[in-house]
């Protein structure tokens, strides 16, 4: 039987274990507090304390792992997945026949609007996104060592129930910021779920941007939530003179298109395929509001 280990069971990793579970998958997930494990358990999965250290419930979880999804961000202080695993994948997971890796379009940089691919050299400018660069490569090297294939999936900006532009507008925190010229791509969560899952059932490993076909300017797609919502436009800001955490301004030093022509190429299909239909879909289900 298929099983899958999700090691940092958040937005993303919910939203695999939903869909693995829908599909007759065992699936487990990690999180580091058992104050978390009700949300685990909503979204299909048995749910897994870890705090980068092993433990006997993760050990026996791992021993019959056949499919391993690793997301865990590495920004502050490393990825404590990597640290336990990393040298020795196979020891701790014998039956392990596929990893993915969930990665960031941020390892490219910026490329002033520019369309990238997966060909295209990284040149990360932030720290988070330099962080992620090397967690790929260390990943890549210890699937290689291991004789697993490993899928990198460098996610753009993500949303999806719950967390999206129209709840934002809905709380009254909707800002149209403009910087000419500005895109960005964006994925919605279960498009991430569909995508990791098709190439887990082909074995398939690689690098595989996982976003949107349209890279749109920030302030298109707050207008358009608005404007579903019923709730008044915000008026633009210019991003040079607005008010922003360190943060929320460094988003905006990379401009870039990312293509995802590699991944559709295989014959996956996006459930979301641009902001429009999602953001629709969301407000005509009413799962803006959450899952």
């Amino acid at each position: 039987m298929t099983q899958v280990l999700i090691f940092g069971c958040g937005f993303s990793g919910k939203a695999i274990a939903r869909e693995a579970s829908a599909r007759g998958m065992a699936v487990f997930g990690t999180t580091r507090s058992a104050g978390k494990f009700a949300s685990v358990a909503d979204a299909g999965a048995t749910p897994l304390v870890f705090d980068g250290t092993m433990n006997d419930a993760l050990a026996a979880a791992l021993g019959g792992t056949t499919h391993l999804v690793l997301s865990i961000s590495p920004d502050n202080g490393g990825d404590p997945s990597l640290a336990l695993l990393g040298d020795a994948l196979k020891r701790h997971a014998p039956k392990l026949e596929w990893a993915a890796y969930l990665s960031t379009v941020g390892v490219y940089g910026d490329h002033d609007g520019a369309w990238v691919d997966e060909e295209t050299p990284c040149r990360p400018v932030s720290s988070r996104s330099v962080a992620r660069v090397a967690a790929e490569q260390a990943w890549a090297e210890s699937s290689a060592k291991a004789g697993v294939p490993l899928a990198i999936l460098r996610l753009s900006g993500i949303y999806g129930p719950g967390r999206n532009q129209i709840r934002t507008a809905m709380e009254g925190g909707a800002r149209r910021l403009v910087k000419p010229g500005q895109v960005f791509n964006r994925i919605r969560v279960e498009d991430i779920a569909s995508a990791a899952l098709f190439l887990a059932a082909r074995g398939t490993g690689g690098v595989f941007n996982i976003t949107d076909h349209e890279p749109a300017p920030p302030q298109d797609v707050v207008a358009h939530a608005c404007t579903l919502a019923g709730v008044p436009l915000p008026p633009e800001q210019d991003f040079a003179t607005a008010e922003l955490t360190p943060m929320a301004r460094s988003f905006y030093g990379e401009n870039k298109r990312v293509s995802n022509a590699k991944i559709t190429g295989l014959g996956f299909r996006f459930a979301f395929p641009d902001y429009r239909v999602s953001l629709e879909e969301l407000w005509r289900t009413g799962r803006w509001r959450g899952a």
